[in-house]
């Protein structure tokens, strides 16, 4: 059944065709609709409960595509890659890829709100596997698309002795060497070119800054400088 407002149908027909559909695949608008609206614009109708079905579902393809693809990989490196794989800061690039933001419905302070883009992009592209897997109650209109960014992601996590998530490896290793953990400093720069560059974080130990990164939000900017900071650590132990 389609929406009642048909600007809003041609939005969504739209979208579906980002992940290789057509209108008349079998698809519930409604769910999907719902989906990609934020709770500021509707407390009771908008994208949670489905975002909770979606975060189960995004687990699970996760861990068949490394299950088809790697089946003598350890369980432990199984669940340290779908750690990955299913992070918001994985979760809302794919979102980016599709144009996610130019479909999701949000209202009110949310909408300048450009810290807490990458947590409504995250929860808003679990919700959107939510109601695909409800419109057939299988993986029939994920899978096709999905796989093929687990697999590339999944190959490149594998090969980076970090697994892309250099806060924690940057932990592990502070904590192996010295038992005690990185500190981070970050501070907001006041007239930002663009989203990108919102924030500057800097990683010190025992009073030596590390790293240093830029990041749209202070999760990614200290992640940046943890690159930093790893990737000089790795590349001294190696030599």
């Amino acid at each position: 059944m389609t929406l009642a407002y048909p600007r809003r149908q041609r939005q969504l027909e739209n979208l579906v065709k980002k992940f290789g559909f057509s209108a008349q695949a079998p698809i519930k608008w409604q769910l999907l609709d719902l989906a990609l609206t934020h709770p500021t614009v509707s407390d009771s109708a908008n994208y949670e409960h489905l975002e909770f079905v979606g975060d189960a579902v995004v687990r699970l393809v996760a861990a068949i595509v490394l299950w088809e693809n790697y089946p003598d990989c350890p369980v432990g490196d199984y669940a340290a890659i779908r750690s990955v794989l299913v992070s918001d800061r994985i979760l809302a690039q794919l979102a980016r890829s599709y144009g996610l933001e130019l479909y999701l419905l949000v209202a009110g302070s949310a909408t300048a709100d450009k810290v807490g883009q990458q947590s409504r992009l995250a929860d808003a592209f679990e919700a959107v596997l939510g109601a695909l897997y409800l419109s057939t109650n299988n993986l029939d209109l994920i899978r096709p698309w999905l796989d093929s960014h687990f697999k590339e992601l999944a190959a490149e996590i594998r090969l980076d002795p970090a697994r892309l998530n250099y806060k924690a490896a940057l932990q592990e290793w502070t904590q192996a060497n010295f038992k005690v953990l990185p500190e981070y400093r970050v501070v907001e720069i006041s007239q930002p070119q663009t989203n990108q560059d919102r924030f500057i974080a800097q990683v010190w130990l025992h009073g030596q800054k590390l790293g240093e990164g830029k990041g749209r939000s202070i999760k990614a900017a200290e992640q940046a400088a943890a690159k930093v900071a790893f990737s000089t650590i790795d590349t001294q132990e190696k030599h």
